[in-house]
């Protein structure tokens, strides 16, 4: 009969931050055995540092969110009193969508980032490793990686700079071309650094120059990133040799002023700069980019461009939206299909089963001297008189299947009717209580 799929999580839209890190399930693995009993028969574990989603298949009108929450708390040493406050349960339909959802990132803080589906992809892989994920969690997440690639394909949702340091960087690709053969400064080495230098060497760059007041932070950074780590006060000697610099100090006044940089111009014979000060208060004097050849953004200008990536990206999501939705039902006609094809099955073997028993009862009144060529022709006949009886009753039950919520109520009926449980009837089951011989009220009873 047809799996319940059931999702039990927590994200940052229901938990805060401290409520992620207190319920994080990161660190303990091979959870999944332990949601597995004999009425959840599948089970996947995902855990960021966004969200925690538990992932299960079992029987149909089994509570399996009673058992996901009662492990999940007891790992992280709570109660299911402590956790349940927290998290949002999505069963059937609404979880295949949800995971689809997560899979695109549209679910996520920052919509479009790819991070989550090498995360999915990594709690999929642990799963099978544990054996706790088959064939109901295999096609679910096998389906949605698909749908991640496809909504990447058929929409922009990834295409545009939704981060400070990524939107930076998209900027100096804007005026440089192609970051090959380019250079990059570093100035300061906090974590905006770290992600605009991560940015920088994805898009190409040649080399990282990183320039800090504590020069140990900058060999650091440096040795991260196969870069060069500069003390901060041969920064200026050291500056001609960068196309783009980005600064994220934490001084309370400018570091570089026009000047300096206007001698700087000269020894690179005005090649062009692309200074990023994400700095508040700014590390770079605005009277910069009077200079010719120079480029300078601050972040006010970074955040107008992010803000108008994040519209688009969010025009782009009800596109994909309309994927999601798509692929879901897609899904669901599998899912119920799956569930159909042992009634159809059986359908197709009580029928097999009881033609070849009348055949051969009527081989044995025929005689020993039938020739095989006939007895062949017989055979042949009922087995396809068989799956013609059983055509149209199993397109009527495919169809039925379709229906969301039908399928379970027409495959019971199809059991009961074909009575491929074995079930025994009693004997006065069509009496009434008036001993009426039949109850019946269709036409052809007359009653």
């Amino acid at each position: 009969m047809r799996q319940e799929i059931t999702l039990v999580g927590l994200n940052h839209k229901s938990a805060s931050v401290d409520i992620r890190e207190r319920f994080a399930l990161s660190d303990k693995e091979g959870l999944e055995c332990e949601i597995v009993d004999d009425q959840i028969h599948e089970a996947l574990v995902l855990s960021t540092c966004n969200r925690v989603e538990i992932i299960t298949s079992g029987a149909p009108g089994h509570d399996a969110s009673l058992q996901i929450l009662d492990v999940w708390a007891r790992a992280c040493n709570c109660t299911p009193q402590d956790l349940s406050p927290h998290v949002y349960i999505h069963r059937g339909l609404d979880a295949i969508n949800h995971i689809f959802c997560v899979a695109s990132s549209l679910d996520s803080m920052v919509v479009g980032e790819p991070q989550i589906l090498g995360q999915l992809k990594d709690a999929y892989r642990c799963a099978v490793e544990c054996g706790t994920s088959k064939v109901i969690l295999n096609r679910l997440l096998h389906r949605s990686f698909f749908v991640a690639k496809r909504i990447r394909t058929e929409t922009a949702i990834a295409s545009s700079a939704v981060s400070i340091s990524y939107a930076a960087v998209e900027l100096a690709k804007s005026i440089f071309g192609e970051l090959n053969g380019k250079n990059a400064m570093l100035i300061g080495a906090g974590e905006m650094a770290e992600l605009a230098a991560q940015n920088l060497l994805n898009g190409g760059i040649d080399h990282i120059l990183v320039a800090n007041r504590t020069f140990s932070r900058a060999c650091e950074l440096a040795e991260r990133f196969k870069g060069t780590a500069v003390r901060f006060a041969e920064m200026f000697e050291t500056l001609e040799k960068a196309d783009i610099i980005i600064s994220s100090t934490g001084a309370t006044s400018a570091i570089l002023s026009a000047k300096d940089i206007k001698h700087v111009l000269r020894k690179r014979r005005n090649r062009p700069m692309f200074f990023i000060d994400i700095a508040v208060p700014r590390d770079i004097d605005p009277d910069v980019n009077s200079l010719d050849n120079v480029y300078l953004y601050d972040i006010d200008d970074l955040k107008e461009v992010v803000e108008e990536n994040m519209a688009q990206r969010r025009d782009e999501a009800q596109r994909a939206q309309g994927i999601i939705f798509e692929e879901t039902a897609l899904f669901v006609d599998w899912l119920n299909a799956l569930a159909l094809s042992p009634t159809i099955r059986d359908m197709l073997c009580r029928g097999e089963d009881i033609a070849h028993r009348e055949l051969a009862k009527t081989l044995k009144r025929l005689g020993p001297d039938i020739s095989d060529e006939t007895r062949d022709a017989l055979e042949t006949l009922v087995s396809s008189i068989n799956r013609k009886l059983h055509h149209e009753p199993i397109i009527f039950l495919k169809r039925r299947a379709q229906e969301e919520g039908a399928s379970e109520r027409f495959i019971d009926l199809a059991r009961r009717m074909f009575n491929l449980d074995d079930d025994t009837i009693p004997e006065n089951a069509h009496s009434n209580r008036k001993g009426l011989q039949n109850d019946c009220t269709c036409p052809d009873c007359g009653e």
